[in-house]
C-alpha cells in the first residue's frame, strides 16, 4: 500500500488494516503501525484504545496485541525484533527547584518496576510544554505521560485539551484538571497544600500569635492553595485577615524584591502582625536577612514559617516548614499511570497526598 493510498483511507478501513497487521504478526509497536499506515501515533493509540473496548485487541508495551494471543506472548514486533521496556515520559517546569525529589520519586519507583523514564524540563511556557509532550508521545513512543502543566490560562486549557486526546494515559502531578462538557477529572496526584498553610497558622496560633501575615509570589501556581489555607485558618481560629500583610509580591529575582520586602516589614510593624507564613524558602531566607539588617529578631520580634523546605534548615535561624511529600507524590503518579496502563477502563483517581510541618529554630526558640 503506498502512502497516498494509506493516507486515503478511512477510519474503519485503518482499523481493519490495523487488524490484519496484528494477525500477521500477532503483536506489534504503535510507532510501526504508524509508520505503514502513514498516520499519527495518537491517531494509531486512538484505533487500538477502540478497539480495545470491543474486544477484539489487548493493549501491551508500546503496542498491541491480538485479544486471543496468551498474554505470556513475547513482545516481537516485526521479524524477530524484540519490543523494549514500558517507557513513561514525564515533563516538569523545573529541573533545579521542587521537582528533583518528585522526579526521584518516579525514578525509584520505575526502577522497581522495570519501566523506562524519559524525562524532559519545561520552562513554565505552555508552548515549550507542548512541544516536549508532543515529541515524546510522537518521536519517542511513550506508553504514558506524567506531566505537570500550566493549566491556569486558555493557552492551559488548550493543552489540558491537548493531553486528554494524546491516544497515552495521562497523570498529572501538583496539578489537577477537568475535561469534556461533564468536566470530569483527570487523574492527578497533588499535595494538600492548603492543609500544609493550616497546619503552619495553627502552629503559629498554638504559640500565641494572634496577627499571622502571609506572602506568596504572583506567579507560582501553589501560591491560590497557600493563600486558600492560610484564610481557611485564620477564620477557623477567629484569628484577623484584613488588616494584616496579605501580600502577593515578586520573587526574590525580581528588581522590585527588595522595595517589597520593606512593604512587608513595615507592614507588620504597623499592623502588629507577629508572624509570617512565606511561599517559598528562597522568598523566606531573604526576608529573615533582611530583618536582621533591620534589627528584627527571628523569632522574637518576627516568627517566620516557610513553604516547601528544599533548603529552609541552611538560614539561619533555622526556618519551620511546611515540607510536601515530594518523593511519595512522585511514587504515587507512577503508580497510578501504571494502574491505568494495566487497567484503561479503571475510573479516574485523584490522589492527594498530606504535607509536614518541620519545627525549628525561626518559629520557637
Amino acid at each position: 500500500m503506498t502512502v497516498s493510498e494509506a493516507q486515503g483511507q478511512l477510519p474503519a478501513e485503518r482499523r481493519a488494516r490495523l487488524m490484519e497487521l496484528l494477525r500477521r504478526r500477532g503483536i506489534v509497536r504503535v510507532h510501526d503501525l504508524a509508520s505503514e499506515l502513514a498516520v499519527s501515533a495518537i491517531t494509531i493509540r486512538r484505533d487500538i484504545t477502540l478497539l480495545a473496548e470491543e474486544g477484539v485487541v489487548r493493549r501491551v508495551r508500546g503496542g498491541a496485541a491480538l485479544a486471543e494471543e496468551p498474554s505470556r506472548a513475547p513482545a516481537v514486533t516485526t521479524e524477530g525484533e524484540a519490543a523494549g521496556p514500558m517507557t513513561v515520559g514525564m515533563v516538569v517546569p523545573s529541573l533545579d527547584y521542587y521537582w528533583p525529589d518528585v522526579i526521584r520519586g518516579v525514578r525509584e519507583a520505575a526502577g522497581e518496576a522495570g519501566v523506562r523514564v524519559v524525562l524532559r524540563g519545561a520552562t513554565y511556557q505552555v508552548a515549550d510544554e507542548q512541544r516536549q509532550l508532543a515529541s515524546l508521545v510522537e518521536t519517542v513512543g511513550v506508553d504514558g505521560l506524567l506531566v505537570a502543566p500550566t493549566t491556569g490560562n486558555s493557552e492551559g486549557e488548550a493543552l489540558v485539551r491537548w493531553l486528554q486526546a494524546a491516544g497515552v494515559p495521562v497523570v498529572l502531578i501538583e496539578r489537577a484538571a477537568v475535561v469534556g462538557p461533564y468536566r470530569e477529572a483527570m487523574e492527578s496526584v497533588v499535595s494538600d497544600h492548603t492543609l500544609g498553610a493550616a497546619m503552619a497558622v495553627r502552629h503559629l496560633a498554638e504559640l500565641g500569635h494572634r496577627r499571622i501575615g502571609v506572602i506568596t509570589t504572583l506567579t507560582s501556581p501553589t501560591a491560590p492553595h497557600v493563600r486558600a489555607g492560610w484564610r481557611l485558618a485564620c477564620e477557623e481560629l477567629g484569628l484577623a485577615t484584613d488588616d494584616v500583610p496579605d501580600v502577593r509580591t515578586v520573587d526574590r529575582r525580581d528588581p522590585g524584591w527588595a522595595r517589597a520586602l520593606d512593604e512587608v516589614l513595615d507592614a507588620c510593624a504597623a499592623s502588629g502582625a507577629t508572624a509570617l507564613l512565606v511561599h517559598s524558602d528562597p522568598e523566606a531566607i531573604s526576608l529573615v536577612e533582611r530583618c536582621q539588617d533591620r534589627g528584627i529578631r527571628i523569632p522574637g520580634d518576627l516568627a517566620v514559617v516557610t513553604y516547601d523546605d528544599e533548603v529552609a534548615e541552611l538560614c539561619d535561624p533555622p526556618l519551620t516548614a511546611i515540607r510536601p511529600p515530594k518523593a511519595a507524590i512522585g511514587r504515587a503518579a507512577f503508580d497510578l499511570l501504571t494502574a491505568r496502563l494495566h487497567d484503561p477502563k479503571r475510573p479516574a483517581h485523584r490522589v492527594v497526598v498530606g504535607p509536614q510541618l518541620i519545627v525549628r529554630g525561626s518559629s520557637s526558640s
